[in-house]
């Protein structure tokens, strides 16, 4: 409050209430970590700490994130690019189980300092977390960063992405329709990423998003966008994950 922060995206009850008591003049946002998923969860953040806008979490579909939009007391963020996580966002028990280091208290899932890399003599690469062997890669295979849940693991005597493969969320093609939702604001996955991602993922969305305004009738996501996007992509593969689940 002191610097002149636009905004604190926060999660824990205790520090909206000390915010909401102390510093009533600073926006607060509930981050994705405070798991609202519901019209009802979003009424009582606002109600009862004044939030003034919430980022739902990556479990939604499309269907269901229009639903929590046309009845939410706030404007709501959702994930248009990025990581996917099988976790309640920011409690993963494997990275926690591997490394001793909770995601939330350090900031990070699977932290850097774990990790380590090792040539091999054919060219390839192995990656282990806190000595733990997540993953074996060829010469020539892309090679993400290192989460236990996007490892290959021998499991019955077969070799493979046993909990999930790497790949990364891309909402481009729901665009059109989030927009007519009422979503206010994309949020772009960037933790544990470079300056060259941000820089190259946050100009492709401005671009797609200067685009609709001008012509929403005839929008349509262009093959070089995607193509930039699935450059970044984990594993380069991209998919719209729970967006386009059938079941409600």
């Amino acid at each position: 409050a002191e610097i002149g922060a636009d905004a604190i995206i926060v999660a824990d009850m205790a520090v909206l209430d000390y915010a909401c008591r102390r510093h009533p003049a600073l926006p607060r946002h509930l981050s994705v970590q405070g798991s609202a998923t519901t019209v009802a969860a979003l009424a009582y953040m606002h109600e009862r700490f004044g939030i003034s806008r919430a980022v739902l979490p990556r479990v939604l579909s499309a269907h269901q994130v229009e639903r929590v939009c046309a009845s939410s007391p706030v404007p709501l963020e959702v994930f248009a690019f990025g990581s996917l996580c099988i976790m309640v966002e920011g409690r993963c028990q494997l990275s926690s189980y591997v490394t001793g280091a909770s995601p939330n208290r350090h900031g990070v899932c699977s932290p850097a300092r774990f990790v380590r890399w090792e040539e091999t003599a054919d060219g390839g690469r192995i990656v282990r977390l806190n000595g733990v062997l997540v993953d074996r890669f060829n010469a020539n295979e892309p090679a993400g960063y290192p989460t236990v849940c996007k490892g290959r693991f021998d499991v019955g005597g077969e070799i493979f992405h046993a909990l999930e493969e790497p790949t990364s969320l891309n909402t481009m093609e729901l665009l059109p329709r989030l927009k007519q939702a009422g979503v206010q604001a994309l949020k772009i996955e960037g933790r544990q990423r470079g300056a060259a991602y941000v820089g190259s993922v946050t100009a492709v969305w401005r671009a797609a998003i200067d685009s609709l305004e001008r012509d929403p009738s005839s929008w349509t996501p262009r093959q070089a966008w995607q193509e930039a996007l699935a450059g970044h992509a984990e594993g380069h593969q991209t998919t719209l994950g729970p967006y386009h689940r059938a079941w409600h």
